[in-house]
């Protein structure tokens, strides 16, 4: 398709859009008693309408049932996390006893990597991709520090190349391959949280098994953003938020995969009364005797206020499905993309989109590093209704998610975009 530059040609783009109609499930903020261009789903999505509802339903039960509520809510509280079995599966291409949720995404990690980062004298290293959302650096250190190895030793950053913003896929194989026998556990961040590159997440997989490791995926921004097969591709263990591209709110309960073919193996784990045996879970037994699956790896009592915006928003994704997501994805990333060169043709500043151009290494995310521009930039963008994400040293994250923007959207953008650049210069 040949885009337009054009408010009409937004409109059409629009009128074809068989997801529009879901930007009238959402909340926005206003700026200048005017919607604004929501670009930071990839931060924290926006509120579904629908959520108050979910959240009302929980405390209408423990008003009128208190502790009862367990066991004869609407939703009984005490399996209420099995609602999410079926429709979290379809989001990260697993088995429905693969998936669980509880806590939020650092917290799952360490507890995973307890089951799966068991290093060893000679096997011990930790491969990660450099620049990795600091959570994860520091999830990392603390993990080498407590097992008693020195972080500058045990754990290997995958480099960018000189003058690249982003790594290589041979890059990744290579080290691997290099770190070999002393390789414990991969465990990346399936897209990038500063760029936006999407890693090729099956090929990595297979290349650190081979190696003899085991390997994980932080899937902050991947699950509700990218096509996911975490049980065909092997995928070990996977954790990922939800209040990014799947809108739950505000630092709310993480999601978690652990493939089937560990679920009866004796892995070391921190258990809890949670996931015990479900049917004798109230008979307060000594020993621990885990849910099959990966509800075994939940420690305690879930926080069902937490858990039903998490749920109004999965039941969402079920009704769309990520088929029509990342169709609609692709397409308002290239306008975007699109955008922006038009814009970039009009001023005398030069945005250079960090991203990569391969659709198949991207998601709902442009990073774009603006050059001769600074964060006066950001600030007005952010007091004209364009609210956005800035980045040291001199970066912008644009996050078109494809459930609440529109391509209009994207049209004003470039248009405010333009006025902030020109009003700089007059």
């Amino acid at each position: 398709m040949t885009f337009q530059n054009t408010r009409e040609f937004a409109r059409e783009l629009d009128s074809k859009d068989t997801l529009n109609h879901y930007q009238q499930e959402f909340i926005f903020p206003k700026v200048n008693d005017k919607r604004v261009i929501y670009f930071t789903g990839n931060s924290l999505g926006l509120q579904p309408k629908r959520t108050k509802a979910y959240i009302d339903e929980v405390m209408n039960d423990w008003a009128e049932l208190a502790v009862e509520g367990h066991f004869y809510a609407e939703k009984p509280w005490w399996d209420y996390q099995e609602r999410f079995a079926e429709p979290l599966s379809k989001i990260v291409g697993a088995l429905p006893s693969e998936v669980t949720v509880m806590n939020t995404l650092t917290v799952n990690l360490h507890l995973l990597m307890v089951s799966f980062y068991q290093p060893t004298k000679t096997r011990y290293k930790i491969i990660c991709e450099e620049k990795a959302f600091p959570s994860d650096q520091y999830m990392f250190q603390s993990q080498v520090n407590f097992h008693g190895y020195k972080p500058e030793d045990a754990i290997v950053e995958i480099k960018r190349r000189e003058g690249e913003h982003n790594i290589r896929l041979e890059d990744v194989l290579a080290k691997i391959e290099e770190v070999g026998d002393e390789l414990a556990l991969v465990l990346i961040g399936g897209v990038n949280y500063y760029t936006g590159q999407v890693f090729d997440i099956k090929t990595i997989t297979a290349a650190g098994q081979k190696a003899g490791a085991k390997v994980g995926w932080d899937l902050a921004h991947a699950a509700g953003n990218i096509k996911l097969e975490l049980h065909d591709w092997n995928v070990d263990f996977a954790a990922w938020c939800s209040y990014k591209y799947m809108n739950s709110g505000p630092g709310n309960a993480s999601g978690c995969f652990v493939h089937e073919k560990h679920h009866n193996s004796n892995l070391p784990r921190f258990a809890g009364w949670w996931g015990h045996n479900k049917e004798r879970r109230f008979k307060m037994e000594p020993t621990f005797d885990p849910v099959h699956g990966a509800d075994g790896w939940q420690i305690s009592n879930l926080p069902v206020l937490s858990l039903a915006p998490y749920l109004a928003s999965v039941e969402m994704f079920a009704e769309v499905g990520m088929d029509a997501l990342i169709a609609k994805r692709d397409h308002i990333t290239s306008y975007l993309e699109f955008i922006l060169h038009e814009i970039d043709k009009e001023v005398e500043s030069t945005f250079e989109i960090i991203t990569p151009s391969n659709p198949e290494e991207r998601a709902s995310q442009l990073s774009v590093f603006l050059h001769g521009e600074g964060r006066a930039l950001f600030d007005y963008l952010m007091k004209n209704g364009v609210i956005t994400d800035w980045r040291e040293p001199n970066v912008i994250r644009l996050a078109p998610v494809p459930l609440y923007c529109s391509y209009e959207d994207m049209y004003d953008f470039g248009q405010i975009l333009k006025k902030g650049i020109l009003a700089k210069k007059d």
